[in-house]
């Protein structure tokens, strides 16, 4: 048994899972927010009980630092020799990564080299790296990269109709993000349909706050509907997914705002908060619909759109889809959503749904379409965490 830790650092959090491997028991699990803040807040679940403290963090080393203390106090580990392994999420692997990377001087900075790919992410990811490296040196460290699993999409999926340079002098090309979890929840899919998923066209809907669409064919990843940045695709919570190119000048010119202004308003200030006029979250939306909110609705009615409009394409270029799972936040546990994207594919794919079912079901893996549906629907939580812990084992030999 080897003890393996998954980290996922943002720009101002440090999220983890402590793991046995290869029993893939969670040990513990939780969270440090609003690093570089005054007050810092950290959240550890241990035995099925929440501790929370509240602390100033300057900077990503003190997290680590208190985390790995924590780990011993809570009697997590005996001693912190027992972690053998820590995997790090990168949000940003571009094309010189097509699966996960052990962590050194070469891919460090190849991370911090794409950077400007994913300014708020990658710097961060590659923080959380050289903070477990300096408190553990003897721990052995990967990097997970959400764009690794889309490098298998061919050319003319991932090229964009602009000039070639772009893509040669500026690696402007798709790339995709979320892959972690498309990974995970295909192959998961797959096994709960007791199919081989070599076997399987499996369309995979993560829906958070940030939100991807991804055609796995045969295991594989043949589209995804990120782009260049998670700024595209479809409506997100805040970002507002793919648009004609030509509003952004013709805005800038109407409003006076500087690109950076532009990159804003798309990124935090669009999406379902820049239609609703309500929240970013749609739980706020849907009991704004319920209130009678016409904006609200819009926003429920853009969303499912632009959802059907992706998976559509995504059958239609598979040749077939044997199972479309919904996963994340919204997919997880948004009901009506759920039955609202379903609806609108129904007639199209032959599915069959259960819709008392899927409004009894949230967050737990199960099939909401019923048996003589010709493509399954599933509800599959995501589990980023412990795909970094598997492929923490595969590369370290652990």
């Amino acid at each position: 048994m080897s003890k393996v830790i998954s980290v996922n650092a943002g720009s101002s959090s440090l999220k983890f899972q402590l793991f046995n491997m290869p029993s893939e028991e969670v040990i513990c699990s939780g969270v440090f927010e609003r690093i570089g803040l005054e007050e810092g807040i950290f959240t550890i679940k241990v035995n099925g009980e929440k501790h929370v403290h509240n602390q100033p963090l300057p900077d990503h080393d003190t997290a680590v630092n208190m985390l790995l203390k924590a780990l011993v106090d809570y009697k997590c580990v005996e001693s912190l020799d027992e972690i053998k392994g820590a995997g790090h999420r990168v949000v940003q692997g571009g094309s010189y990564f097509q699966d996960s990377a052990i962590a050194n001087e070469e891919t460090s900075a190849k991370v911090l080299e794409l950077a400007e790919l994913a300014p708020l992410h990658n710097r961060a990811n590659a923080g959380g790296y050289f903070a477990f490296k300096k408190a553990l040196p003897d721990c052995g460290n990967i990097f997970v990269f959400d764009t690794a699993f889309h490098q298998t999409m061919e050319p003319g999926v991932y090229m964009y109709a602009v000039p070639y340079e772009w893509y040669t002098d500026y690696q402007v090309r798709r790339y995709g993000a979320h892959g972690t979890s498309h990974s995970y929840v295909s192959k998961k899919t797959a096994e709960l349909m007791g199919k081989d998923v070599k076997d399987t066209r499996i369309v995979t809907c993560h829906l958070g706050n940030g939100a991807s669409i991804t055609a796995v064919k045969g295991g594989i990843c043949v589209n995804t509907s990120m782009g260049f940045t998670p700024l595209g695709g479809i409506m997100m919570g805040t970002r507002c997914g793919d648009i004609d190119p030509a509003i952004l000048p013709y805005m800038e010119k109407k409003t006076g705002m500087t690109p950076e202004e532009m990159d804003t308003v798309l990124n935090k200030k669009s999406g379902m908060l820049g239609i609703s006029g309500v929240s970013s979250d749609a739980r706020d939306v849907e009991a704004a619909i319920n209130a009678g909110n016409e904006r609200a609705k819009l926003t429920h009615d853009i969303y499912v759109n632009r959802v059907v409009n992706v998976v559509g394409g995504y059958v239609a270029q598979m040749g077939g889809v044997d199972a479309i799972a919904f996963t994340a936040g919204l997919g997880e546990n948004d009901v009506t959503l759920r039955e609202k994207i379903c609806k609108g594919l129904e007639e199209a794919f032959g599915i069959v749904m259960d819709y008392e079912l899927n409004s009894k079901s949230r967050g737990k893996e199960i099939c909401i379409s019923k048996p003589e549906s010709k493509v399954q629907v599933w509800v599959v939580p995501t589990n980023e965490e412990l795909m970094i812990a598997r492929d923490t084992v595969r590369l370290l030999g652990l």
